[in-house]
């Protein structure tokens, strides 16, 4: 089920849609739909992706057809994220705490020995050698050579 959720939420047009119906208690279709340049039969397709995703209930009453946001899927999700919030709080909190046990010097108290020559470098690096940029293998713009 949370990935269906997760699916769900990473388009920004359902993103949007579930804003709407947080602001309100219920939707129409035609309602919610009003604001998207896209065409219905799209935004059916959304509301069965938020729908299959348990992020919203469609009723109809006669031939209206409202949606409703619903928060269970959300809370899953969320409750996911928050364990993962954890891990990093936790680690940036001990990453801080040893920043702070243990500055860093202003002034470095011995001497920094001085870089090797760069002929030095050159040689030591073999990661520049396939690095040499190539000729291009496609014409200029403009008209194509006789043959």
């Amino acid at each position: 089920m949370l990935d269906r959720t997760f699916a769900a939420l990473s388009d920004p047009t359902r993103r949007a849609m579930l804003a709407r119906l947080g602001e309100q208690d219920s939707l129409s279709v035609s309602e919610l739909a009003a604001p998207f340049p896209i065409s219905l039969p799209a935004i059916m397709k959304h509301l069965d992706v938020l729908s299959d995703a348990g992020l919203i209930v469609r009723e109809k009453a006669g031939r209206t057809v409202s949606c409703r946001l619903t928060a269970q899927p959300m809370e899953q999700a969320m409750n996911w994220l928050n364990r993962y919030a954890q891990f990093w709080s936790d680690n940036l909190d001990r990453l801080a705490a040893f920043v702070e046990d243990n500055p860093w010097p202003m002034q470095p108290s011995t001497p920094i020995p001085a870089p090797p020559s760069t002929r030095q470098s050159v040689r030591a690096s073999r990661s520049r050698d396939g690095s040499a940029r190539r000729p291009k293998r496609s014409m200029p713009p403009g008209r194509k050579p006789s043959s």
